[in-house]
């Protein structure tokens, strides 16, 4: 056990190598290796000491369960996980702050010759980014060398969770506000970091949503970014003009596409004088936006006081709340979506070990078991429409009609294809709920979609299960 004295000495030896608190906690690209989970790296000290880190090892990512009131999830995230493997390094400076902590002082020499010369040089099979999937169904898997797909795990969950979440949230907002609903995206001040912002608009756009008003997410993504104003505009020239009708001139001098936004005050006052403004010739409103109040009601009453105005609407909406706004008769034409799609209760993704070795691998732990072996997911349409899938062995062929979902998209190390645009995704994610069921896609209690489980598989899991069961009962 490390005494108080041998922390000290640790510390001091990290602020020798420059590794003092750092206030501005920005992240690199080359800082990715170390974004992991400590026991990651103590895991591949122990693989290397043993002399088993270059052995072939498997590892499969997936939801034993979905988050409660989803009937699916769709994929996302695999473009920055491959962009992370392809890059995967340590740098000279990373493992001398790893050796300054003091952890490492008993791994053996080989593990820092392993980090220092080593990169990612396994191959990737992943289901494509906008595919409905469902629990036990793998996302990816690695197949590498013990300590390469260890030392990953940590990264991919991250980045799949969080995207996945996102997608499937704007997926399930895109199927209950219709395909003519303008849907943007507002969560960057919401959502859990300055990274995840960025991903979170991408998962948003790819999942369905039509933008996002996140400046440097757009740019990146190659688009336009979409946004309103806000009411310090409104009170701020109002009050030094003693008009909100001036504040909204003063905006259009500038911004003459944009929404309005009118619920600073009285919602109805401002449009009455909107549409007597409209009336005289003095000004030509394309839409204004709503984020407050009894949104049914307001609404109804801006639309007949503004018939061809579109009216936009925000404050903490999700797929719930706007399906109750239609079915009240809500005059709404699009919405502004943040809180509620860039937070929620996280999909619980996980990253085992399927296979070592070519010794198939399974955890039995109570409600968190998983099934062996490197597994292939056989999807084929049936009545013309709805999918039924049937999780395989990967070494198993497919059936009549079935296609695999797993594609290999990264060969030792090397992505094998060009990142997808995210129109392709988007139309991806749009036919992949479209050939999902009604009860599947229900908000309120959906209907569990059932995934075969092949007899190979099932042999498989109960032969493994036998055969950990003895060597759990082994005395060494």
């Amino acid at each position: 056990m490390k005494t108080f004295i041998d922390r000290d000495r640790d510390q001091d030896k990290l602020a020798a190598t420059g590794q003092r608190e750092d206030q501005e906690l920005t992240i690199a690209a080359e800082d990715y290796s170390l974004l992991t989970d400590l026991y990651q790296l103590t895991m591949a000290a122990c693989y290397t000491g043993e002399g088993l880190a270059q052995r072939p090892a498997s590892f499969e990512l997936f939801a034993r369960k979905l988050p409660e009131g989803f009937g699916y999830l769709i994929a996302m995230g695999l473009a920055q996980a491959l962009n992370y493997l392809e890059k995967f390094r340590f740098t000279s400076r990373q493992l001398e702050a790893l050796q300054a902590t003091g952890i490492f002082d008993s791994a053996p020499a080989q593990f820092w010759s392993l980090l220092a010369q080593g990169r990612f040089t396994g191959d990737v099979w992943a289901v494509p980014e906008g595919t409905a999937i469902f629990a036990n169904e793998p996302f990816l898997r690695v197949d590498a060398p013990l300590w390469q797909a260890q030392l990953v795990e940590t990264y991919l969950l991250n980045t799949i969770n969080y995207q996945t979440l996102v997608a499937t949230r704007a997926a399930r907002l895109r199927d209950v506000a219709g395909s003519e609903a303008k849907l943007l995206e507002f969560g960057t001040r919401r959502a859990f970091s300055p990274q995840g912002s960025i991903w979170a608009a991408r998962a948003a756009i790819a999942g369905g949503l039509d933008g996002t008003s996140n400046v440097l997410a757009a740019l990146k993504l190659g688009r336009k970014p979409s946004g309103t104003m806000a009411h310090a505009l409104v009170m701020a020239i109002a009050s030094l003009s003693g008009s909100e009708q001036e504040a909204f001139t003063a905006f259009y001098r500038y911004f003459s596409g944009s929404p309005l936004l009118i619920d600073t005050y009285d919602t109805v006052a401002a449009a009455q004088g909107l549409a007597q403004r409209v009336k005289a010739g003095e000004i030509e409103v394309t839409g204004v936006r709503l984020d407050s109040g009894d949104l049914v009601t307001l609404s109804q009453k801006v639309r007949s006081l503004l018939p061809h105005v579109t009216i936009f609407a925000s404050g903490d909406l999700d797929e719930y709340e706007i399906a109750r706004l239609k079915k009240a008769g809500a005059c709404i034409d699009g919405y502004g979506l943040g809180t509620r799609l860039v937070t929620g209760t996280p999909v619980n993704g996980v990253y085992k070990l399927v296979e070592i070795d070519g010794i198939a691998t399974m955890k039995q732990s109570s409600n968190k078991a998983t099934y062996p072996g490197r597994k292939q997911i056989y999807r084929q349409v049936v009545e013309e429409k709805f999918i039924q899938d049937r999780l395989a062995l990967a070494s198993e062929l497919p059936l009549e009609n079935e296609q695999p979902l797993l594609q290999l998209v990264m060969e030792q190390g090397q992505p094998i294809q060009p990142s997808e645009p995210l129109a392709e995704i988007q139309k991806r994610t749009t036919a992949s709920v479209n050939s999902l069921s009604s009860s599947t896609r229900q908000m309120y209690d959906p209907i569990e979609f059932f995934v075969e489980i092949s007899k190979p598989l099932q042999q498989l899991t109960l032969a493994t299960q036998q055969r950990q069961k003895a060597e759990a009962s082994l005395t060494p």
